[in-house]
């Protein structure tokens, strides 16, 4: 079993530090990127909220992204995880966005994505969005690896903030 706080430690260190927060939106890492955050003791001072954003469904009720804000923009892909990172940070008025959208597997996804394809975003004082290709079809690895990719990111960006 994966230690629920192997990659956030650090990212809460910097956030409590620079009394920062951050919002999460999941679809295939279902949850594990936001547990990762709130492993961590003193996370109600940085993580404000999140939710795992799997149907068309939630997207319209927990972030409020209509199909009219999606149109030209699919599931599953990079600008689409910038939009949700984007809302996020806005709804929840955070320093930070954080999202993640992909295919855990076994099957790729409706939109033409195989297993192991996920997209993640970070918006904030540094945006970045970046694709991961596992190669896997194992669907809990996979959303393990999207949720630790997440993570890194989000690191990344922190640590390379002016």
């Amino acid at each position: 079993m994966t230690n629920l706080t192997e990659h956030t430690n650090a990212i809460a260190e910097i956030l409590k530090a620079r009394k920062q927060t951050v919002a999460v939106a999941e679809t295939s890492a279902g949850g594990l990127v936001s547990a990762q955050l709130l492993a961590v003791p003193g996370a109600s001072a940085y993580f404000v909220g999140g939710g795992v954003l799997y149907t068309g469904e939630a997207r319209i009720a927990l972030a409020g992204i209509g199909d009219s804000d999606m149109e030209g923009i699919r599931s599953s892909s990079e600008p689409f995880a910038a939009l949700l990172a984007k809302t996020m940070r806005e709804h929840l008025g955070t320093t930070w966005g954080l999202a993640e959208t992909g295919a855990a597997g076994p099957s790729g996804n409706r939109y033409g994505d195989d297993a192991g394809h996920t997209c993640i975003a970070v918006s904030g004082p540094v945006s970045k969005v970046i694709t991961i290709e596992t190669a896997r079809t194992e669907r809990g690895e996979n959303m393990w690896r999207f949720a630790a990719e997440a993570l890194a990111l989000f690191q990344g960006c922190l640590d390379n903030q002016d």
